[in-house]
């Protein structure tokens, strides 16, 4: 999950626009992205970008999030605390997904990694990235390529959670290769539980 491309922008662009929602109900539900986000690239109409953000997310949540472009406008009000961005502009038309639903919890993790400031989970908080990512490291928080040892992992479809308590991440293993949950992130303050729950791409 490539963590620093989206979070830049997000909090550049959205944060500010994020309190203001009316949060009246949405238009659509959880509809698979179509092959605009490859075809088009950046071009993409705004009902093949709120497909593309709602496929990160369950049905469930994907019915009542807020759905955001990248620069901080809305392309659907929502009622629930989920916001869902649509892969960012930077990779449309190259064949690769990282769409993301978000929940207050993250958002407030965002703000403290982009500052780089210390967090702490007030209550478990959980996202969705449903349609896989683009790859992050697994030990470095900022680390914004591949390289021999910081362990860069493109994972499949999965949701990233975050516990109130650090102790709590010591039931889970930092290998992302044992096969379950696993800690990315570990001994940072921006650490959290990475749940696979399809299959990664080849690499």
């Amino acid at each position: 999950m490539s963590k620093l491309g989206f979070l830049a922008v997000f909090l550049l662009s959205a944060s500010g626009a994020m309190a203001q929602d009316a949060h009246q109900h949405p238009t659509t539900g959880n509809v698979a992205a179509t092959g605009d986000i490859a075809a088009t690239g950046a071009a993409m109409s705004k009902q093949a970008l709120i497909d593309d953000a709602l496929s990160a997310a369950p049905p469930a949540i994907a019915d009542s999030a807020v759905v955001k472009e990248w620069d901080g406008s809305t392309l659907r009000e929502g009622r629930g605390e989920y916001i869902c961005f649509p892969t960012p502009p930077q990779k449309r038309g190259t064949g690769n997904k990282e769409p993301m639903c978000l929940d207050q919890v993250w958002q407030s993790w965002g703000d403290a990694w982009m500052n780089k400031k210390p967090f702490k989970a007030e209550k478990v908080g959980i996202a969705y990235m449903l349609s896989g990512d683009t790859g992050a490291s697994n030990v470095d928080p900022f680390a914004d390529k591949k390289t021999s040892d910081n362990q860069w992992i493109v994972e499949g479809p999965h949701l990233m959670v975050l516990l109130p308590d650090p102790a709590q991440l010591e039931a889970f293993s930092a290998d992302p290769n044992s096969g379950t949950a696993y800690v990315m992130w570990k001994g940072t303050p921006y650490a959290h539980v990475m749940v696979p729950i399809g299959a990664r791409p080849r690499q």
